[in-house]
């Protein structure tokens, strides 16, 4: 085996791309204290690096097995690594992501988690827009960070976060679990 964890593969191939992709999905939501299974690893990062990864990915064994335009999911053909998904956004959006965001280390290897309320603010966009296949695990995501990291939900700069990426809709749904 190559690389002993997924992690290891994935930080070589950034490295080797010269790209940076931001941890999301429930690696970045167990690092702000919710234990969430996981089946997969979640990047988010520009469609630009992801072209400059996708050949090193094909390399060591993954294959596109689904694509939107601004998100791919790659499976590998070894048991031992994990699905990898790629949700991308512009370049601005994920400087600025990068600048609030937090190095963490798992399995020796350095990645960046998004902020608490750029965490919240991706999954309330997810539910946003795909509410029927997000709404249930993003949701409870989301009640579960503002509960456990004691987030004010009725203040007007978390109201106001709702109304961004979400919806009015989904800020009472918060309201009603927190």
């Amino acid at each position: 085996m190559k690389y002993p964890t997924i992690f290891h593969l994935i930080s070589a191939v950034f490295d080797k791309g010269g790209v940076t992709g931001i941890l999301v999905g429930g690696f970045a939501v167990n690092y702000y204290k919710v234990t969430r299974q996981t089946a997969d690893v979640d990047f988010l990062i520009t469609e630009e690096d992801f072209g400059r990864i996708s050949s090193l990915l094909e390399k060591e064994g993954y294959e596109q097995d689904y694509r939107q335009k601004v998100f791919v999911r790659l499976k590998a053909d070894k048991l031992y690594l994990m699905d990898l998904d790629f949700m991308f956004v512009d370049k601005e959006t994920l400087d600025k992501i990068i600048k609030e965001g937090k190095q963490i280390s798992i399995a020796g290897q350095r990645f960046i988690v998004p902020s608490l309320m750029h965490l919240i603010a991706l999954k309330l966009h997810s539910i946003k827009y795909n509410p029927r296949l997000r709404e249930n695990k993003d949701l409870s995501d989301i009640v579960d960070l503002l509960r456990i990291n004691k987030i004010k939900v009725k203040n007007n700069e978390f109201k106001n976060l709702c109304l961004k990426y979400g919806t009015e809709e989904l800020y009472n749904k918060i309201l009603e679990r927190v």
